[in-house]
């Protein structure tokens, strides 16, 4: 456990948000919760929204507006005398220096860091009860936490409306941009297809319910694509198949004629519904008494993530849950012929444009002209957009000129912008949306003379990426087990790096995408991986 330093007001760092009012005021809540549930003496704010996003929008940003670290990875705890942040090696930078000190920055994964749960049981005394917005937890990750805080004597309460909404004043409204259809050109797919091919694995794990509450699996099924989330394609809604229904729920103004022309030119027939509506129909079609029964005298099963939010997993039956990953998930991780060819065809052009600003630097470089973090990444965005398909970033540059190379997801605000010079490494990790595909490149440039121990760190870097790349390996192997090919060069001057070496990536989707990857870490649910998988490394 590490506290963070005290700052004083003339020396807090520029990015710290002073946040003593608003803990107050969510203790104030605490003490007295709406809807006549009494009293918490802790709260969990998540990093989430209600479909576990990685990135967010605006107005799901709970736990930065709380804390006022904006990580893309971290959980706030706030008790009664006390408010900690859990996050991960990352982002321990960040939060030393975007957190004031009313909050104690908890550093997961040290040996030393105890988890949430762990320090909820240890801390708080028997009978005190914790709340969580039950739309922003997993009923992977509720499950363990109540039953640490049962056993500790605690009790773990599903809070409704969510504290932080009805603190946040000038909290942003609810996106609901116009939706974007994808040909057939580009998916590779059609709905009809991709449907069939759900309802065959439904058919196959005896289930008669489909509930998709991720939104890139959403975007993926119906070869549709928004702008609810920045820098991801994707909208809010929830989608339920069975086997001769496909619900979906949506804010109805983003039905617009092009988006119903789509369905009717995929030869598909939707229900639509308000996106409040998924409880009250998924509960239904879970407690359905007139559902068929399989041939063993069982009632059909409903499939739901143990990923999905816990406030809708409870709403089926222990009895009718089939807690697996979707049949989408894996469907998208692999790439189909077109997906994979229009992957690669934007890797080039994005390539192009790559190039075109690393000699723009050079350039500027040799003649002096200033350049600093922000104008490179302005300057390399309006390359890209050049580029045939150009949708727009996958994510916010990562412009970082010398030390600022050393924060993890870096990315430039005015207080924290620094010249690219000459005399320092300049790390570039940037990527884009194209209508055929996503990217994601990261290259790490000095256009001086770097240092003897900066030329050491980066031959080595390279024999790991070469190592890694050349790598001849089974079909199925998992992530985890080729990590180990990247760090082994580093490892043998006794050097690593505290994060992932490969994630997947999207097809026009996140830039982020499971279930594979490869990093030190087992992934729960990584297939192994196979042809047509596309990973950064």
């Amino acid at each position: 456990m590490n506290n963070v330093p005290v700052c004083s007001s003339n020396s807090s760092p520029a990015t710290m948000k002073p946040t003593g009012d608003v803990l107050t005021a969510l203790r104030n809540l605490m003490k007295n919760l709406p809807n006549n549930l009494g009293s918490i003496n802790a709260y969990i704010i998540p990093s989430n929204d209600a479909h576990q996003s990685e990135y967010l929008a605006a107005r799901d940003e709970r736990r930065a507006f709380v804390s006022g670290f904006d990580g893309s990875a971290g959980t706030a705890v706030v008790t009664e005398r006390e408010a900690l942040l859990w996050t991960d090696g990352r982002y321990y930078q960040q939060a030393t220096k975007q957190l004031d000190t009313n909050w104690t920055l908890m550093r997961d994964g040290q040996p030393s860091t105890p988890t949430i749960d762990a320090w909820l049981a240890k801390s708080l005394q028997p009978g005190a009860r914790v709340g969580v917005d039950a739309n922003l937890i997993t009923a992977a990750a509720w499950t363990p936490l109540q039953t640490s805080l049962k056993t500790a004597g605690c009790t773990l309460l599903p809070v409704v409306p969510n504290l932080i909404d009805l603190l946040w004043k000038e909290q942003p409204a609810v996106p609901h941009n116009p939706l974007l259809p994808l040909a057939t050109t580009f998916t590779g797919a059609t709905i009809a297809q991709k449907l069939a091919t759900v309802r065959e694995k439904l058919a196959d794990k005896r289930a008669s319910v489909l509930v998709v509450s991720a939104l890139d699996e959403i975007a993926w099924l119906l070869n549709l694509r928004g702008t609810d989330i920045d820098y991801n394609p994707v909208f809010f809604a929830y989608v339920i198949v069975t086997p001769d229904a496909l619900y979906l729920f949506i804010d109805p103004a983003q039905m617009r004629p092009q988006v119903e022309d789509h369905f009717r030119a995929n030869g598909v027939t939707v229900e639509v519904r308000g996106y409040g509506e998924v409880h009250a129909v998924l509960q239904e079609l879970a407690s359905n008494s007139s559902t068929s029964a399989t041939p063993s005298g069982t009632r059909p099963l409903v499939w739901i993530s143990s990923g999905s939010s816990y406030a809708l997993v409870a709403l089926v039956p222990e009895e009718r849950r089939l807690n697996d990953i979707t049949p989408i998930n894996l469907m998208k991780a692999v790439k189909n012929e077109t997906e994979a060819k229009g992957i690669r065809d934007c890797h080039v052009r994005d390539g192009v444009a790559l190039c075109q600003y690393f000699a723009w630097l050079e350039r500027c470089m040799a003649d002096g002209t200033p350049v600093d973090e922000i104008s490179g990444a302005t300057r390399l965005e309006e390359l890209r957009s050049r580029q045939a398909h150009y949708q727009g970033l996958s994510f916010t540059t990562i412009s970082a000129s010398g030390p600022n190379g050393s924060i993890i997801h870096y990315h430039p605000l005015p207080e924290t912008n620094r010249p690219i010079t000459a005399n320092e490494l300049y790390l570039c990790d940037s990527g884009a949306q194209y209508l055929d595909g996503t990217t994601d490149v990261t290259r790490t440039m000095h256009f001086g003379q770097p240092t003897a121990e900066e030329i050491r760190a980066f031959t080595h870097v390279l024999k790991g990426q070469i190592s890694l790349g050349t790598a001849i390996f089974p079909r199925k192997v998992k992530g985890q087990f080729l990590d180990t090919i990247a760090r082994k060069a580093l490892w043998d001057i006794g050097l690593d790096y505290g994060h992932g070496t490969g994630h997947g990536i999207g097809h026009f989707l996140n830039v982020h995408e499971g279930p594979m990857g490869i990093g030190i870490r087992l992934m729960p649910n990584d297939p192994g991986l196979e042809e047509n998988m596309f990973l950064s490394n």
